[in-house]
């Protein structure tokens, strides 16, 4: 015979089983992975309060690790100097010398606006006024009121710096330009420009002078101009 006291017992033995074989089968709940960050990415991605119109630090989070700007070792074969756009990376080099460059994370254009070929930087402007081209007006009606230009600010979509490219003696209409939209880097997304975040841009308008070469490499599905 059983004592009520041993029955007890053993209930309760069997039920803290039970519990322990339960929570056993449970998934435990992942910790999200917060990628580490470098001090040195952090501070070339800090805020620039010196600037016209102060930048904020980027959001690095709306940005893949792989477009951060880096030095690394020359994969175009360009001339020291030259500027190499490779549109189906969203990668922008600065050749330099010893077969290394500068490679900066891009914003393209989207399919049907993106441009490709060889051109000269003519003209350099730090906080650009942008002026819409007509055709891009009449896309967008709402543009209007900036046919005759948009005062620079952060809310310009040229940024903080553009460098304006020329073909033949004629501007392209197309820039290399700034931009405060993170999340566009490494994205087809612009109306043909090339766009960097704007601490991006500032650095390489300060390493490159007027009459710099720039070679727009075309998408993979795309002949070259």
């Amino acid at each position: 015979r059983v004592s009520p006291m041993s029955e007890i017992s053993r209930r309760t033995v069997v039920a803290g089983f039970g519990a322990f074989a339960v929570a056993g089968c449970q998934a435990v709940p992942e910790v999200p992975v917060t990628p580490t960050i470098s001090p040195q990415v952090m501070a070339m991605y800090g805020p620039r309060p010196e600037e016209r119109f102060p930048i904020p630090a980027v959001d690095l989070s709306k940005i893949e690790p792989e477009f951060y700007r880096r030095e690394v070792l020359d994969p175009t074969g360009g001339r020291p100097g030259t500027i190499v756009v490779d549109t189906a990376s969203r990668y922008l080099y600065l050749v330099r010398e010893d077969g290394r460059a500068l490679r900066y994370g891009i914003g393209v254009g989207r399919a049907g606006f993106s441009w490709s070929g060889t051109a000269i930087i003519r003209r350099k402007q730090e906080w650009p006024t942008w002026t819409p081209p007509a055709e891009m007006i009449a896309r967008d009606p709402d543009l209007e009121p900036y046919r005759e230009g948009m005062e620079p600010s952060l809310s310009n979509p040229l940024g903080a710096r553009a460098l304006y490219l020329y073909q033949n003696g004629r501007d392209t209409l197309y820039r290399l330009h700034g931009t405060q939209e993170a999340y566009s880097i490494g994205r087809a997304v612009s109306s043909g420009c090339v766009r960097l975040i704007n601490q991006d841009v500032i650095d390489l308008y300060d390493r490159v002078p007027v009459g710099t070469r720039v070679v727009v490499l075309p998408p993979d599905d795309q002949p070259a101009a």
